[in-house]
């Protein structure tokens, strides 16, 4: 009797996903959206097109997972300052990551959500309508979470918890544009020191 072996379904893909996707995140961190040509993605990723297409989908998708990468590996920050207790603390937590995060030592410099869509043609639109709306999005959680506090008696009852949001995202997005330009981590920090040195009393 003759036994057939069936080949296993769904072969492997031969290479790391998640290491593929890492390189690919740094790729675009580095180059932005449209600076990243598929050249620079497969080779920093060490597959091929078709492998990337089969894996990732198309060049917008793989932007897509890997903000969604960035969001929970270096911008985790983000969401770790806001379970902090006080308003102040959030936003001191925030900034302070915002600085940790574009000044890494062995990681482009300034902010994959900032730098990513900066001078973005007709081909980058779309990208950079991500972009801001994952800003926004940061935004809108920081509100969210200073309406808490003055609901709480944390922000005096007068505070504006939508200025606050906006306030603490610009002075973020500042210190990534900053960043990218080469200013250090302590330069950074005296920046962020100083925005919250009028931070709304109790």
């Amino acid at each position: 009797m003759e036994i057939t072996r069936k080949a296993p379904i769904g072969r492997p893909r031969g290479f790391d996903a998640d290491e593929a996707l890492e390189r690919a995140m740094m790729v675009f961190w580095e180059q932005g959206y449209e600076g990243a040509s598929l050249t620079d993605l497969t080779s920093a990723m060490g597959i091929t097109r078709k492998s990337m297409y089969a894996a990732f989908g198309n060049k917008e998708e793989l932007f897509h997972k890997a903000l969604e990468r960035y969001t929970e590996g270096p911008a985790a920050y983000a969401a770790r300052a806001m379970e902090k207790p006080s308003a102040r603390e959030v936003a001191t937590a925030f900034l302070t990551g915002s600085v940790n995060t574009t000044t890494r030592p062995g990681c482009p410099a300034g902010c994959l959500g900032v730098q990513g869509s900066l001078a973005a043609g007709d081909s980058g639109r779309v990208a950079q309508d991500t972009l801001t709306a994952w800003r926004d999005d940061g935004r809108a959680r920081l509100r969210h979470r200073f309406q808490q506090a003055v609901d709480e008696g944390d922000l005096p009852p007068g505070a504006d918890p939508e200025l606050l949001a906006r306030y603490i995202m610009t002075v973020a997005n500042g210190i990534a544009v900053q960043a990218a330009g080469g200013a250090t981590r302590s330069e950074l920090q005296q920046v962020a020191d100083v925005a919250l040195r009028n931070w709304p009393p109790v």
